[in-house]
């Protein structure tokens, strides 16, 4: 113990390589999962009220021209969108969310779960992101990609190292 009363651990400097990228892995987890956790409350403030008038307000607001196509699509889907539907994509984003809240909370505290949950959940989105990039490359595409392979990536390297480090316990 140190003199505040926390016990002092040590850690290679691998081992400290490693905790530090579980960590911001699961900040970013965390992060997304509270943008989608507003998106659901958000959704939630519009029920009984005129999707349409809000969406039109948002394009004005944003400056963007209202014959032009996305802003076309989006105040027609505003147009069109039900109390019943817009509880259903809440209730999908809250769901979402939470398990972004605890994919992040096992990595934070770094457990093996999390570490797969981790890898197979950002190995899912590959194939579209690929699909993406190479239909219709944009920058956003391009970064999605990269951001989700440098996670994926990281991510297998701890689960790698971990594998790795700990000695196979063998059967007789």
């Amino acid at each position: 113990m140190n003199g505040k009363g926390v016990i002092s651990e040590k850690f290679t400097r691998g081992e400290r390589r490693t905790r530090e990228t579980l960590r911001g892995i699961a900040l970013f987890e965390s992060a997304k999962g509270l943008l989608v956790l507003s998106v659901g409350f958000g959704l939630i403030s519009l029920l009984h009220r005129d999707v349409e008038a809000v969406a039109t307000r948002l394009i004005s607001h944003l400056h963007l021209n209202p014959s032009r196509k996305f802003a076309g699509v989006f105040i027609n889907a505003a147009s069109n969108v039900t109390d019943k539907e817009l509880l259903s994509l809440a209730l999908i984003a809250f769901v979402y969310s939470a398990f972004r809240f605890l994919e992040g909370y096992g990595l934070w505290k770094e457990r093996a779960w999390a570490e797969w949950l981790a890898l197979v959940s950002g190995i899912i989105y590959l194939p579209l992101e690929i699909y993406k990039v190479a239909v219709k490359s944009n920058w956003e595409h391009v970064a999605v990609l990269v951001v989700n392979l440098l996670v994926v990536g990281l991510i297998g390297m701890v689960i790698w190292s971990t594998k790795r480090s700990k000695p196979e316990k063998i059967s007789v």
